[in-house]
């Protein structure tokens, strides 16, 4: 699809009130929000404003807004509850939501949180600066949420945050429309960005010292752009000088290429680590989820995984108690849990979200204690089998890559192995974003503990 939209809106100089103001943004949910929240911070950068650390000095709060779990959800909630006491201390102050939340919520969003001045959905951020410079100059309440089938950014270098991994999305929107998922409605339809715009992107990162990066898309296999697939950009990314690891995130098992397999086999920068959603191990479950593959289809897929790239980590994600989901239904997807035996897996309760199929059509009609006692005994199952597999590494050495101390030790290093595993370790001449040989001596459901070789 093309990347240009014809008479696609470009926001022109807000002609700011006096000097830019200073800008607070606080980001909640994925990987792609942190990667939307560079993009706007670029976008406001251009129009001169900085950017405040504290709440205290800020003259505009910006919230970059998550609607696929719950958690974020309430957490967000709870956020714009109390700016009601802080915008009477301060009315001037201007409140903008941002992200996933826009396009599906705007309507509750501005009745219940009246200090919100102005919603915009992603793909509006270009936009930001105009409804800023409107709710500060006339007081409207703004609201920009179309979605685009065009806008992919391609011309907006985000402004990175301090790390050793740089996101890059490589493509936006999502056409699975998975019965539970919200995102086809709130970040529109599938587009694929120029795999040249991929390449300059991340030779941008390694310029300022980055050896990892990250591709993301909703479903990475659908990436397409004037016959180059998935398979070949991420060989193109993991060409390029300095680039050291190359991971992705996420797949879909519908339609997992094999070629891409061959591709990260034959590859050494590409991490032999594959995030791959289970969602659910029953057939009828996954079909009213709409996820378009059967258990057996699910395993097939993991043994050529494995058989393709020997010793590739795999993680998943997991949902317990989706409508009508049974005792035994739930026992399919433990079931797949102890065959494939995962490294780790995000496993959570389901929760309704407004506009989805599910909600549509279902009632969410399995109890909050059978769907805790499900999530329960799953994670302790899971973390049974993570330390099973980090013990059966212990003596091995292995090549990580710093990304900050230990949380529980400052005078240890946090670091990552290609397996995308936390490993833990002392160092006195290390430094972040430092690759070092480790010998692995001990483990933790979540941990690695070693020494240097």
């Amino acid at each position: 699809m093309s990347n240009v939209e014809p008479a696609m809106k470009q926001t022109g100089s807000p002609g700011w009130d006096g000097a830019p103001p200073k800008i607070h943004l606080q980001t909640f949910g994925c990987q792609m929000n942190e990667y939307d929240s560079e993009l706007v911070t670029t976008i406001l950068k251009r129009k001169g404003c900085e950017f405040a650390a504290s709440e205290d000095d800020a003259e505009v709060f910006l919230f970059n807004t998550c609607a696929i779990r719950e958690t974020a959800h309430n957490r967000i909630y709870a956020r714009l509850d109390a700016l009601k006491t802080i915008k009477r201390k301060r009315p001037g102050l201007v409140v903008g939501v941002l992200g996933c939340m826009a396009p599906n919520l705007k309507e509750e969003l501005l009745l219940r949180f009246p200090a919100v001045d102005f919603i915009c959905g992603p793909d509006s951020y270009r936009e930001v600066p105009a409804l800023i410079q409107r709710s500060r100059t006339l007081h409207d309440r703004g609201t920009e949420v179309e979605l685009s089938e065009y806008e992919t950014y391609e011309d907006i270098l985000p402004t990175r945050v301090e790390g050793v991994n740089g996101w890059i999305a490589i493509m936006r929107g999502c056409d699975n429309f998975c019965t539970f998922c919200v995102v086809p409605y709130t970040r529109g339809r599938e587009r694929s960005r120029d795999p040249k715009g991929v390449v300059q992107e991340t030779k941008q990162l390694v310029s300022l010292g980055y050896k990892q990066v990250t591709l993301l898309g909703q479903n990475v296999n659908s990436y397409r752009h004037e016959g180059s697939d998935f398979a070949d950009l991420m060989k193109a990314v993991g060409q390029v000088p300095g680039i050291e690891r190359v991971r992705f995130t996420s797949p879909h098992p519908m339609d997992f290429p094999t070629k891409l397999l061959g591709v990260i086999a034959e590859n050494p920068t590409l991490c032999s680590q594959i995030h791959l959603p289970l969602q659910s191990g029953n057939d009828r479950i996954l079909k009213k989820m709409n996820r378009n593959y059967r258990k057996d289809e699910f395993l097939d897929l993991v043994s050529s995984i494995r058989e393709t790239i020997p010793g590739v980590s795999l993680s998943t994600d997991i949902i317990c108690g989706f409508p009508t989901e049974t005792e035994e239904e739930y026992e399919d997807t433990v079931d797949v849990v102890n065959q494939v035996r995962f490294d780790s897996a995000y496993i959570f309760k389901y929760s309704e979200r407004k506009g989805t199929v599910a909600k549509k059509l279902w009632a969410d009609d399995v109890s909050e204690e059978a769907k805790s006692r499900r999530v329960t005994d799953l994670v302790r199952r899971q973390k049974e089998i993570s330390l099973e597999n980090h013990r059966s590494q212990i003596g091995s050495v292995q090549r990580v890559l710093i990304e900050g101390t230990s949380r529980k030790d400052d005078r240890e290093w946090r670091s990552r192995s290609e397996a995308n595993t936390i490993v833990v370790f002392a160092d006195p001449e290390a430094r972040v974003g430092d690759f070092r040989q480790v010998k692995i001596v001990g483990a933790t459901p979540n941990t690695l503990l070693a020494e240097l070789t």
